[in-house]
């Protein structure tokens, strides 16, 4: 009889929905996998035993909760470690692990932390003026396109300015489940020209931006990055941030076409969007729990 393994994840309703579809359910219980609802609001120790779990909680109670929990049972296996996930929640440290890479095909775009009011400024406009919180949160969506110095003014602080690069109008996903690495394309905001900066002022929120981008089947026809890139991404972002589950978004410099920039790594993003998902997350789920043979 093949082994079983008992999955626990605890997830906001709405990730609970895009995620445990009963598509995954089943996969996983093919292989042996039962993903188990765990209820934050009562003490983890009564809902278990299980062998792995997964989640995206941030509040300070879960925390302890699940702290005291990997304590009391240190075979259960944790993806992923809080602490390590706070550095996504943050637009500053999320991308510092893309500098360790050291890899010269590899960057990311300029950027600086506003703390106080705005007096000197080495960008070159337009810029993307985002929360620095990524905790995902409404607010933290709230990313708005800034054309000159006067757009700025409406920004509260902190909030990080990040240089926009041309990029053909295409954003590259990159998701990561443990050593699964799977790359798509997406669209993304239209390329600015020169002469049209010149017309554009103020600020103008991405949202309103980005129904303008090009059609998907221009995206279609759009080049993949080479799979040694989405490998290294994948791989050695993995191991810089001690992370498994999360994505990247990744652009291709329009100026610099072997260039590639590194813009965002979100925590456990929406796999759904992905094809066939749901042998991907179990793929994955299955390398953590099987015993590893010598």
């Amino acid at each position: 009889m093949s082994e079983s393994y008992r999955v626990g994840y605890a997830l906001q309703p709405k990730k609970v929905d895009s995620f445990i579809q009963p598509s995954l359910v089943d996969h996983a219980k093919q292989e042996g996998i039962e993903l188990i609802q765990i209820d934050p609001s009562k003490p983890l120790q009564e809902q278990g035993p299980f062998h792995c779990i997964i989640h995206k909680l941030h509040n300070q109670e879960w925390k302890k909760d699940l702290q005291e929990f990997s304590s009391k049972y240190p075979n259960t296996v944790i993806i992923d470690p809080p602490e390590l996930v706070d550095r996504l929640h943050n637009r500053v440290s999320m991308l510092h692990a893309v500098t360790l890479l050291d890899n010269a095909s590899v960057g990311v775009p300029k950027q600086v932390l506003v703390n106080d009011k705005i007096q000197e400024l080495d960008l070159h406009f337009p810029v993307i003026a985002k929360p620095l919180a990524a905790d995902g949160g409404a607010a933290s969506h709230e990313l708005s396109l800034v054309f000159d110095r006067e757009g700025l003014n409406a920004f509260s602080v902190p909030t990080v300015l990040q240089e926009f690069v041309n990029h053909g109008g295409v954003v590259f996903k990159i998701y990561v489940a443990g050593e699964c690495v799977k790359c798509v394309k997406r669209k993304s905001l239209p390329d600015i020209s020169e002469e049209k900066l010149r017309t554009l002022k103020g600020a103008l929120p991405l949202s309103r931006i980005s129904n303008l981008g090009l059609q998907d089947e221009e995206v279609e026809k759009a080049e993949m990055p080479p799979q040694s890139l989405v490998g290294l991404l994948g791989t050695g972002l993995r191991e810089a941030l001690g992370l498994n589950l999360f994505n990247v978004d990744v652009i291709r410099d329009a100026n610099e076409p072997t260039r590639y920039l590194v813009i965002d790594i979100n925590y456990f993003p929406g796999y759904a969007k992905l094809p066939s998902y749901q042998s991907f997350i179990t793929h994955f789920l299955l390398h953590v729990l099987r015993p590893k043979t010598a």
